[in-house]
């Protein structure tokens, strides 16, 4: 059983930066594909961003194109998700999740419904 702690969210002006954190415990989580999704007051859960589980496979929304960097340390058992360029649009709640995916996928997904783990999120707020 996978445990995922996010950290790192708060409140950013808009144009500022923030880097979130995943922290996976009690199992490694190397052989996990893990993801950031966000969910805005009355929206739909969005996919931000996913990994494979060396690295060696990445999938951005569109509108986190160029803005948002994705990256894993498997040593540290942790996930980041570097957000800069911080729009109002990006104001919601981030959650982190994982995936038994240990080996080469033929065409990965960033689907929420696929992933299984799930952390108990962290805010972001983008003030203007």
């Amino acid at each position: 059983q996978l445990h995922l702690v996010e950290s790192g969210g708060g409140l950013v002006q808009t144009g500022g930066s923030l880097r979130l954190s995943c922290s996976a415990s009690i199992v490694p989580v190397v052989n996990y594909k893990v993801g950031w999704f966000r969910q805005a007051p009355g929206k739909e859960r969005e996919g931000v961003s996913c990994i494979s589980n060396i690295g060696d496979w990445t999938y951005y929304t569109d509108s986190v194109k160029g803005r948002f960097t994705i990256s894993r340390d498997n040593g540290k058992n942790t996930v980041y998700l570097q957000m800069d360029s911080l729009q109002s649009d990006d104001t919601a709640v981030y959650f982190c999740a994982a995936v038994w995916a240990p080996g080469y996928e033929i065409q990965p997904t960033c689907e929420a419904d696929t992933f299984r783990f799930w952390g108990q999120g962290t805010q972001v707020t983008v003030s203007s």
